[in-house]
């Protein structure tokens, strides 16, 4: 069984950063969920408009499709998505065993990192809304809160920690299983 890593939270607070760090240190195959928007939720975001579900759910379709195709090929892999919702989530992990990274931080400190990015087209004025429909993960979903407070260095360091014990986690109970 394959290990699919979605790294999740609010536009800003590292997402391709720590996915970009899984793949590069466990060697999991990387895909950036931004490059998987049709042009139009592009547009629509380049222009300060939130998407809604039904901007989002072919977006999250395709997603999903990317990692229940990795999984055909029992290939691990890492994607970055916001997964606000936990019915977004729910669409991203049909038909394949998906572990959620949530990065989590205050407000205040996304917004100095989104003020300070550069060349993305989400703007920085859309995090309140993105903030206003996250839905933290539950108790009973599949994944962990990563905070990151401190360096990059330090969250990525959290989160690849967090990858590698769910992946004992999960060779465990496959060998159990045999």
């Amino acid at each position: 069984m394959s290990i699919h890593v979605v790294v999740m939270g609010v536009a800003g607070c590292g997402k391709s950063t720590v996915a970009e760090a899984i793949h590069e240190r466990l060697g999991y195959a990387y895909a950036e969920g931004d490059d998987f928007h049709p042009q139009a939720n592009i547009d629509k975001m380049s222009a300060g408009i939130p998407l809604t579900d039904e901007d989002r759910w072919p977006w999250l379709k395709v997603i999903n499709t990317w990692m229940v195709a990795r999984e055909a090929l029992d290939e691990d892999t890492v994607v970055s998505s916001s997964a606000l919702k936990r019915s977004y989530r729910e669409v991203l992990a049909q038909n394949v065993p998906t572990f959620f990274v949530h990065l989590t931080g205050s407000q205040e400190l996304i917004q100095q990192r989104l003020n300070e990015r550069k060349g993305h087209f989400m703007p920085p004025a859309l995090l309140p809304s993105q903030f206003a429909i996250l839905e933290p993960l539950q108790p009973d979903e599949n994944g962990v809160e990563v905070s990151i407070e401190g360096s990059v260095e330090e969250m990525v360091e959290r989160a690849v920690a967090a990858v590698n014990e769910y992946a004992a986690k999960v060779a465990a109970q496959s060998q159990q299983a045999e």
